[in-house]
């Protein structure tokens, strides 16, 4: 069961838990992907919440972002560590990483896109707009401490049309 909330509800907590590690899950063509996060923004912009999450072009989600324009992030209430490294560390290329880290999911409410079960806080997003990181807008030490091989982030901005606990 879960229970639907405000989007930011419980931003306060999104942001510190993001910190440490959540779940960003897409699907195509019935093949489900998670990865870990670690950045991410919870916001309103053009009249909607929105999520903002990063995603290098070299990682497999990329690619299913690309092709499905939708994605769920889900925050863990819970020690969730040792999942959260076997999706930071594995791809999806390679394998099933929901089996290899021991992950179920819920279907979405609003979105194709499922979310992590018995995790915490989930957001479902739909792609409004997405943003190549521009290396000549960013900061030389940013770029000296996270792009020293030049793998830059996209940024994708999802309308958030669905938050909700676990209960």
């Amino acid at each position: 069961m879960s229970k639907d909330v405000a989007y930011n509800d419980y931003a306060k907590e999104t942001i510190e838990i993001l910190s440490k590690g959540a779940f960003l899950t897409t699907e195509v063509d019935g093949i489900i992907n998670t990865m870990t996060i670690a950045w991410g923004n919870v916001g309103f912009m053009w009249g909607k919440p929105i999520f903002t999450a990063m995603v290098r072009p070299s990682r497999f989600t990329y690619q299913c972002l690309e092709k499905s324009g939708q994605f769920t992030v889900s925050i863990p209430f819970k020690d969730m560590s040792k999942a959260l490294g076997v999706c930071g560390s594995q791809s999806g290329r390679d394998g099933n990483k929901l089996i290899t880290a021991n992950l179920t999911t819920h279907p979405g409410k609003k979105i194709s896109t499922p979310v992590i079960a018995d995790c915490g806080l989930h957001y479902e997003c739909k792609v409004v707009y997405k943003q190549e990181m521009l290396p000549e807008q960013l900061a030389t030490d940013l770029q000296e401490k996270w792009y020293a091989t030049g793998n830059y982030h996209t940024l994708f901005f999802g309308e958030i049309v669905a938050t909700y606990i676990d209960e």
